[in-house]
């Protein structure tokens, strides 16, 4: 047997997976759900969409041997009781790169050119032509945290609109020349705008904070597409709120899904997508089929 926590799975992908009998959670399932169908069904592999899957999961599975991840980010497995039990975590690493990247890009451009707040006030009968001051990217300096797959196609469609880029990864290597290589107060202190491409973990919790964004240039720009624990809330509210950052991009938060009302909900220069940057067509199919075709490499091994 194996568990998709979700409702479905890509038709190329389950092409793959022929041998297995394949369960799905729907489409937003519980701790509690998967804990009950991992206990109910026995499955030798989970694919991960939606949802946790922790220590309770795996004991409630003794047939368990992998944890595939659909898609690039394994904050939401606990590896660590994974590891202890002999059961082997993977991911689609690459699988979602270019969707999330161009969401990062979308929102970057929204933020600089007020896409959201322009087609308000139009709609509301303005014309803000005369007073509305764009910000103009070219020759502006983005810094990149997170320099994996995503980190780098985003930083290299940087490159090509003229900015100067600044990219932080303490694991990564043989980086592109057109990347400068810094630590964080570099980002911090030189960033015109900053995206946020690393995965979560104990180390860089609220990574973007009250002082790390009182380090930054006044009006930077923020943009997230990889974890929302990566960011303080509240301190990134009060920082667009004083104008120390100018506008932000945000595609994932601390709680998901976000509850309303929501204090990001009033603010109109934080721009908000729920979660999506990995979610087109095309990259639907790409994890799905790197997610069942890592399951396979470990039940075959």
């Amino acid at each position: 047997m194996l568990l998709v926590t979700g409702a479905d799975l890509a038709p190329q992908a389950l092409a793959l997976l022929t041998e297995l009998d394949v369960v799905y959670a729907g489409k937003t399932p519980t701790e509690d759900d998967i804990i009950a169908l991992c206990r109910q069904c026995d499955p030798v592999a989970i694919i991960v969409r939606y949802s946790k899957v922790g220590a309770a999961a795996m004991d409630a599975a003794p047939s368990l041997r992998v944890i595939s991840k659909h898609g690039s980010g394994t904050d939401t497995i606990d590896k660590q009781a994974a590891a202890a039990r002999g059961i082997q975590v993977v991911a689609a690493v690459g699988a979602n790169a270019a969707a999330v990247a161009e969401q990062a890009l979308a929102l970057l451009l929204a933020c600089a050119k007020s896409v959201v707040t322009l087609d308000r006030r139009m709609r509301a009968g303005h014309w803000d032509k005369s007073t509305h001051k764009s910000v103009e990217l070219e020759g502006r300096t983005v810094g990149v945290v997170g320099l994996g797959a995503i980190g780098l196609r985003f930083a290299k469609v940087a490159d090509a609109m003229g900015m100067r880029v600044l990219g932080f990864d303490p694991y990564a290597k043989q980086l592109p020349d057109f990347i400068h290589a810094v630590e964080l107060e570099t980002i911090w202190r030189e960033s015109d705008a900053i995206s946020l491409h690393c995965p979560l973990t104990s180390d860089n919790t609220q990574l973007i904070n009250a002082n790390t964004l009182a380090a930054c240039k006044r009006g930077v720009l923020i943009v997230n597409t990889a974890r929302g624990g990566l960011i303080d809330e509240a301190a990134l509210l009060a920082a667009v709120k004083s104008g120390q950052v100018a506008s932000a991009g945000l595609d994932s938060f601390a709680v998901e899904p976000m509850t309303a009302p929501h204090p990001f909900h009033d603010e109109e220069r934080i721009v908000l997508s729920p979660h999506i940057g990995g979610v087109t067509a095309d990259a639907y199919v790409k994890m799905g089929i790197a997610a069942a075709k890592n399951v396979l490499a470990v039940l075959n091994a």
